[in-house]
């Protein structure tokens, strides 16, 4: 209960979420001293609390609580993030990357929210983008950019 003190946001945030999922919708839990080895697969929602050493998927939501890791790519719906993520992350609608979450690896998805204090290291695509199609038609659009690589170089 939070009878004298005001809920973190990250508190807060799982309120919200369970007010609009039951444990009906919990199809798995990986719990806070169990460690999986091995690709893990699910049709239903996720919920990670301990570790996970191999690839987790799911066409629903994906949640990694804080002190949980990921070492390994991930597929998911939707996904929430307070833990660390060791291995790309492909997410089909939003990716929600808590205050407290690590991620090092690539992130594709549709919607990105990166909480200040979150941690990442990686490249990010965000879907949707059809305007740039080669090298002609972006600098046409935006004038010439060096690439990353050409300047780490010099």
């Amino acid at each position: 209960m939070y009878m004298f003190q005001k809920p973190s946001p990250e508190i807060a945030l799982n309120k919200d979420r369970q007010m609009n999922s039951s444990h009906d919708d919990v199809e798995t839990v990986v719990g806070p001293s169990v460690v999986v080895e091995g690709d893990f697969a699910s049709e239903g929602n996720i919920i990670v609390k301990g570790t996970v050493s191999g690839s987790v998927k799911t066409s629903r939501l994906l949640t990694v609580e804080k002190g949980a890791k990921i070492l390994a790519s991930v597929k998911a719906g939707s996904a929430v993030v307070a833990g660390s993520i060791r291995g790309n992350v492909k997410v089909d609608d939003k990716l929600d990357l808590l205050e407290t979450s690590q991620v090092a690896g690539d992130i594709i998805c549709q919607v990105l929210s990166v909480a200040p204090g979150a941690l990442l290291q990686g490249k990010v695509t965000m879907k949707g983008l059809d305007i740039i199609k080669t090298d002609d038609e972006t600098n046409k659009l935006f004038g010439k950019f060096k690439k990353v690589e050409d300047i780490e170089k010099k």
